[in-house]
């Protein structure tokens, strides 16, 4: 695809918020960032594993949708896939510049409607998932989190990976069947024995 995206019939408000925005409405591009943030961030941050570099990531995407902006044509693909795209290979890039690095450890955000008991488990789940996540390849990882947490189509996700959708099948399922293997020795430590 090329730097100036173009919008499919389906992407409707997303395109014409973007448009305001280019013709100068500001008010525009913060309803459009207040709908995409939080889906970006939450994708890069699964992907990532940390959550400063999820935010540059996600801040550094949507500069790049301001930019391109004013180019942005009908016929091609949403804005929130265009971005996903952006934010796939950012984080790409990143994964690649920290290879010889650890990743740091996530600070889940606590829910105060939960118990102590339940926080501390619902914590080393995801701090176990994430560890499962980190372990597999960087194309695996990112069509697991885009297909199984992001919920995404397999169809979106192809677009944003650049394959094709048999590709991205074949990524999801074995990024599956070696999450469930990496997880498989925890279930009982994760509290899963009642879980079914």
């Amino acid at each position: 695809m090329s730097n100036s995206p173009q919008t499919a019939p389906g992407d409707d408000a997303e395109a014409a918020l973007l448009q305001r925005y280019a013709a100068g409405d500001g008010a525009a591009a913060r309803m459009l960032a207040t709908a995409l943030t939080p889906r970006l961030y939450a994708h890069a941050l699964r992907v990532l594993g940390d959550t400063a570099e999820a935010e540059d990531v996600t801040q550094d995407a949507l500069l790049r949708l301001w930019k391109i902006a004013p180019d942005w044509r009908s016929g091609e693909a949403k804005v929130s896939t265009w971005l996903y795209r952006v934010v796939a290979n950012l984080c790409t890039d990143r994964l690649r510049k920290r290879r010889s690095t650890g990743l740091d450890d996530i600070d889940e955000p606590a829910d105060t409607a939960a118990s102590v008991e339940q926080r501390m488990q619902d914590a080393a789940r995801a701090d176990a998932l994430q560890k499962a996540l980190d372990c597999l390849p960087d194309r695996q990882r990112q069509a697991v989190v885009l297909r199984h947490i992001d919920g995404l189509a397999n169809p979106e996700i192809a677009v944003i990976l650049e394959t094709g959708i048999e590709a991205v099948e074949s990524l999801t399922a074995r990024g599956k069947r070696a999450l469930t293997q990496a997880l498989a020795g925890q279930r009982d430590a994760l509290g899963y024995e009642n879980d079914g």
